[in-house]
């Protein structure tokens, strides 16, 4: 497959919030997520940990290590905020910053920030059970820029 096609596949998968459907304020909706999940680039390696939904919030852990050292770490929340779930960042211990949800689904959940530099959308797209991607992006200069993060499931070790 092309680059160009994968492009707008991908983008087809992010799509803004539909009109008239609000995002689910039930953050059971997004057990997709949980579980322990990893992308290899190279030496590089990016593990991602969400817990299960309980108290109305779910939390989660990214770490990437690349030749031998922590190269990034953060910590992550789903919660309900003002009356709507957000997804709160705290990459490599920084004051938090929190992305409202715009839509969340049984496969599907976009958060976004247009104040924030980058990225100003995270969004998580269940491939399969065994399969997601995120994606995060920004427009700068009038052009959408991101990347996609594929992951796949793996055993949550120790």
């Amino acid at each position: 497959m092309s680059h160009r096609v994968r492009v707008v596949v991908s983008l087809a998968f992010f799509v803004a919030a539909l009109p008239g459907q609000p995002p689910s304020v039930d953050v059971a909706r997004l057990g997709w997520m949980a579980g322990c999940w990893e992308q290899r680039s190279g030496a590089t390696i990016t593990h991602e940990t969400w817990m299960a939904p309980a108290g109305g919030a779910m939390v989660g852990m990214s770490r990437t290590v690349g030749g031998g050292a922590l190269r990034a770490w953060e910590a992550l929340r789903i919660v309900t905020d003002s009356g709507r779930l957000a997804y709160v960042a705290q990459p490599n211990g920084r004051a938090p910053t929190a992305f409202p949800a715009v839509l969340t689904s049984d496969t599907l959940a976009i958060f976004e920030n247009p104040a924030h530099e980058f990225p100003q959308r995270i969004a998580y797209r269940r491939v399969s059970a065994d399969s997601i991607v995120a994606r995060i992006s920004a427009v700068r200069e009038g052009k959408t820029r991101g990347m996609d993060i594929r992951m796949k499931r793996v055993s949550c070790g120790g």
